[in-house]
């Protein structure tokens, strides 16, 4: 009986903290749930033992078993090959010399005859600025079959034998003459340079935020990778998508009062003599000469003749130029849009563009183009946007935001940053929203890591929006080639922008998105490279886009 009463009058007080501490629970749901993206925590970069990048002083949260084995994979898949050690101070004579290397047309199967439909074999042999060949691989080539009269391109596939000695492998796919062209964009010994940079100064672009309060204003050095100092360190690691980004934490002002993000400098801390490797004109994207006839003459297919045969060792090209006109060779054809045209294909859709410039040339393209397309003033800085265009007779929406740090353009207020994972997150998606994004041109001076853990990122945001809303297309812009000088080659080569492409095709392998070769589109055409590709190829891009948009059937 006094068991019982001590129950009773004991049972309030113990209702009391059960509610106390439901209050507790749900309030830290809520407040992980629910809290800002932006982390104004102080802290200092730790260096972690767990990854190899991190030999340098970057700062990553960590990955999911799954992730982690993928990232290993991927970075195995693009390693290159070993070259030999620079001497100190580096000597030009014994790299790669593309006056002195040459090429050689390889006879066809039928005694120098070739048909539409088979593949021409190139053999190149690297020298030295001494004329004595190369032992070892690793040089970065590109090639090209042409014929600028019929304004006919397509890329060669090159495959590094790792003796000094190259094959180039090009699919023959026009009537006429065919011109190859074979071009050393770097010579091996150059990533030696490259790889240490990278590695040892990712930092070497550094970017800066103003931080404000009142009439007190302060600027502080931001990255994704800060060296660690006694000053603290503001964090603002994105909480949803774990995107990582520090600023030295103003003197008098704290962490949650910045205001703004802008490029800061270049410091280009290369060692005596390094530049020599990165020489215009030298060795910088310079023609391999032939060692005989340049061109060959391409005969009509044989009757029965596949179009395109496959090669045992490397891939068939995305396309190719034929009048001017892409022509895709993965199964979509590629139709021509006029203005009227692409009207009606984007009639009651809502295309979403995300990215760096290279996918706001797309925005400006179809500005351009569509007469009832009208772009909003949102009085965004001119090259960060965010931008908006409506065409509200036609039911069309077109939208470009640039994508999140690292982003070397304008002054952009800390509001307008967003990733593109979070920004795909906050889509509705559907059959009539189309996605289109590219990221690449601002990871140069990064290790790789960075740019796989932010296309992970990415990744799982896509999947999200395509098991809410299957019908959603997604396209994605792949990097292309552009003009190297000194500057460009230390902080956004070709090379690293190669690499980023073969990392985004092994992210999105075997997701239903679709993916627009800049590469070889650039590549493949006679004008010159351009970080921001001319208008001859940038129509041909849009009606690659358009024709995955609206797909025409066939007769």
């Amino acid at each position: 009986m006094e068991t019982t009463f001590l129950r009773r009058m004991y049972r309030p007080f113990f209702l009391f903290l059960a509610v106390l501490t439901l209050i507790y629970v749900v309030y830290h749901i809520y407040t992980l749930q629910f809290q800002p993206k932006v982390n104004f925590t102080i802290i200092m970069p730790r260096v972690s033992p767990h990854h190899t990048v991190n030999r340098t002083f970057c700062t990553f949260e960590p990955l999911s078993p799954q992730d982690a084995l993928e990232e290993r994979l991927i970075l195995d898949s693009i390693a290159r090959p070993e070259t030999p050690l620079l001497p100190s101070p580096v000597s030009l004579e014994q790299t790669t010399d593309p006056t002195h290397s040459t090429f050689t047309i390889l006879p066809g199967r039928k005694g120098g005859q070739w048909h539409v439909g088979d593949q021409l074999e190139v053999m190149i042999q690297t020298f030295d600025f001494q004329g004595r060949p190369k032992k070892s691989g690793g040089d970065f080539l590109t090639a090209r079959l042409h014929n600028l009269k019929l304004e006919a391109g397509v890329a060669g596939q090159v495959v590094d034998h790792l003796n000094g000695s190259y094959s180039a492998v090009f699919s023959l796919l026009w009537e006429g003459d065919a011109r190859v062209e074979v071009t050393l964009v770097h010579p091996g010994e150059a990533f030696s340079v490259l790889d240490r940079l990278n590695r040892e100064q990712p930092d070497r672009i550094y970017f800066k935020s103003i931080f404000r309060s009142g009439s007190l204003s302060e600027t502080a050095i931001c990255n994704v990778c800060l060296r660690p100092t006694q000053q603290p360190v503001c964090n603002y690691t994105d909480l949803r998508t774990g995107e990582p980004w520090f600023c030295y934490k103003p003197k008098n002002l704290s962490c949650d009062t910045r205001i703004n993000h802008f490029m800061g400098a270049t410091l280009q801390n290369i060692k005596a003599n390094e530049e020599k490797l990165f020489h215009s004109g030298v060795n910088l994207k310079v023609n391999i000469p032939a060692s005989g006839p340049a061109s060959v003459t391409l005969l009509p297919p044989e009757e029965g003749q596949p179009k395109v045969k496959s090669s045992t060792v490397t891939s068939e090209p995305s396309g190719y130029y034929y009048q001017g006109v892409w022509r895709g060779l993965g199964g979509l054809t590629i139709h021509q849009f006029n203005a009227s045209a692409i009207t009606q294909c984007l009639k009651g859709k809502a295309v979403h563009m995300y990215g760096d410039s290279t996918v706001r040339q797309w925005f400006e393209f179809l500005n351009a183009a569509l007469p009832g397309l009208k772009e909003f003033d949102l009085h965004s800085p001119k090259q960060a946007g965010p931008y908006i265009s409506l065409d509200f007779a036609n039911n069309i929406l077109v939208t470009s935001r640039f994508h999140g740090p690292p982003i070397r353009i304008v002054v952009v207020s800390t509001s307008a940053l967003r990733y593109i994972a979070n920004e795909l997150d906050g889509l509705v998606g559907g059959p009539d929203t189309v996605v289109v994004f590219g990221i690449w041109a601002h990871f140069g001076t990064f290790p790789m890591e960075i740019y796989i853990r932010r296309l992970q990122s990415i990744r799982r945001a896509v999947v999200r929006l395509l098991d809410r809303a299957p019908g959603t297309l997604v396209i994605i812009r792949t990097g292309n080639p552009k003009f190297l000088n000194l500057f460009v080659s230390l902080t956004n080569s070709d090379w690293h922008s190669l690499q980023c492409n073969k990392v985004l095709r092994a992210v999105f392998k075997g997701l239903k998105v679709h993916l627009i070769d800049a590469w070889e589109m650039t590549l493949a055409h006679h004008l010159p490279h351009n970080l921001h590709p001319p208008p001859p190829i940038i129509k041909n891009m849009i009606n690659h886009l358009l024709s995955y948009i609206c797909p025409q059937k066939e007769g």
